[in-house]
């Protein structure tokens, strides 16, 4: 069986790609789009092809979506973070109604009704003291406002490599259950091919034995290889059916649609170009793979974490605060003076500046102790990470070249078992030959095609595994130069 599946790279790469350029800002994600599943036929089948399905997948499917919301998450946290350089404006008033004894700082007891008020930036101005709430106050810890910044930025580029890996994997999936679908295509339609053979076997051994120049038990024979290729028949529809479910649940569609792939055949297609050796692959993948990224990312921000704690003793706690407002009040003590009187403007301004030691430095210790040991969790993920990208890539590669030589050979077989097939249903249809070798032939010519489709759909898995092995790098990065042809002299 020939298979065609017209896949060409620019439309692999544009469906692949499909959240714009690699390692893109995440807070500027293009907004979902919204995409229709493809109407269905007559037969009320709806077709669909590749692009469509990655297009889909990447504006329905959750896990995408999850993943691009953690990144915004990450974006709003580092936002709040900045913020923190920032300070805050408290306007409000304050009312102080006093009734009773209080005492001075002299230790005398006075007994004195008194009222105070206060109105502007800031609130809760009372007797002598400073305004309590001050209108512009700025308060923390240096460092921790610094290193906050800087390690919730280290975060949103993790989950921006996170969030691409993601995608890479789920349109992995999502081309895997296409190729699926793409099989069970492909198997129906051998099935079906076999069926007819089976049937013209059956027919012509069934007419033998009725004039007696056959065996009845031939005639069975070919029966029972006819009730066979039916079951084989069914059982091809329902892989179609399971392969359009799991892709409906890749694309948030009803299950109850039935997929149809457009391709009528299918033929290899490679992705990268296979004059690439391992090393170089191996290299490519390396500064393009996500899951690196993301784990620098995180190496990164548990390097900041380090210094942070190791710093924070020595980081003071501040607290800068300026209010300004009307001020006024008395008390039944104080004469020529109205309870509520002598209003005029007021401002404060305090600056608070202190260093801490926490539990008497023995928790700065262990919170340098503990930020240490996380950057080396953080590293070691980083080389685990590291060795599963490099084994990945080269098992992907093996099973590139492997899957293209099977196809050479199981498109020789094909060839030789179609041709025998012809041979010995002719000299069955002449009375020559054995109805036994037939039947043979027509085994082996379904097990050569349905290996040989099997071979070509595993091919182009392998080719779409090595190509998300590689981190889907830019296409200029696997573009190699055609090579010259040296001139003959003669």
């Amino acid at each position: 069986m020939r298979c065609d599946l017209p896949w060409p790279m620019a439309i692999l790469l544009a469906g692949l790609m499909l959240s714009g350029p690699a390692h893109a800002q995440p807070d500027t994600l293009p907004p979902p789009r919204k995409l229709e599943a493809p109407e269905a036929r007559d037969d009320g089948y709806r077709p669909i092809d590749l692009p469509t399905a990655l297009r889909l997948a990447g504006v329905a499917n959750p896990q995408i979506q999850i993943a691009r919301q953690r990144v915004l998450e990450a974006v709003a946290l580092r936002q709040y973070a900045a913020a923190q350089f920032l300070p805050t404006i408290n306007v409000g008033s304050s009312l102080d109604h006093h009734l009773g004894p209080i005492q001075e700082s002299n230790g005398t007891i006075l007994k004195v009704n008194r009222d105070s008020l206060y109105v502007g930036l800031g609130a809760s101005a009372v007797g002598a003291g400073t305004v309590t709430v001050p209108g512009v106050v700025w308060s923390g810890n240096v460092s921790d406002v610094w290193y906050g910044a800087l390690v919730t930025r280290q975060v949103v580029r993790q989950r921006a490599f996170e969030s691409e890996a993601i995608r890479n994997a789920t349109l992995l999936q999502v081309a895997t259950a296409y190729l699926e679908l793409l099989r069970g295509a492909g198997r129906q339609a051998v099935a079906g091919l076999l069926l007819n053979d089976a049937r013209e076997v059956a027919r012509v051994t069934a007419n033998f034995a009725k004039t007696g120049q056959g065996r009845q038990a031939d005639a069975d024979r070919a029966a029972v290889e006819y009730e066979q290729r039916k079951s084989d028949v069914i059982q091809a529809q329902n892989d179609v059916q399971l392969a359009s479910a799991r892709l409906c649940q890749l694309l948030s569609l009803d299950p109850s649609v039935a997929l149809l792939p457009m391709e009528r055949q299918v033929i290899p297609s490679g992705l990268v170009p296979e004059p690439i050796p391992l090393p170089e692959l191996l290299a490519i993948a390396i500064t393009q793979r996500p899951e690196l990224r993301q784990q620098q990312a995180a190496v990164r921000a548990a390097m900041l974490e380090l210094q942070h704690a190791k710093v924070l003793p020595f980081s003071p706690q501040v607290l800068l605060g300026y209010s300004s407002g009307a001020f006024g009040g008395g008390s039944d003590l104080a004469t020529q003076q109205p309870r509520f009187g002598s209003f005029a403007a007021r401002e404060d301004f305090d600056v608070v500046l202190y260093w801490s030691l926490r539990n008497l430095g023995v928790g700065n210790v262990a919170l340098i102790r503990l930020t240490r040991s996380q950057l080396r969790q953080n590293q070691l993920r980083e080389l685990e990470t590291l060795d599963r990208v490099r084994v990945e890539v080269a098992s992907a590669q093996a099973r590139v070249l492997a899957r293209f030589a099977q196809i050479e050979t199981n498109e020789r077989a094909v060839k030789s078992s179609e041709s025998a097939f012809k041979e010995d249903l002719l000299r069955t249809r002449n009375n020559v030959g054995l109805p036994i070798e037939v039947l043979d032939s027509l085994r082996l010519s379904g097990r050569s095609r349905y290996a040989y489709l099997d071979a070509i759909v595993d091919y182009n898995h392998a080719q779409f595994e090595l190509y998300v092995a590689l981190g889907q790098p830019p296409a200029d990065t696997l573009a190699r130069p055609v090579p010259a042809v040296e001139k003959s002299n003669d």
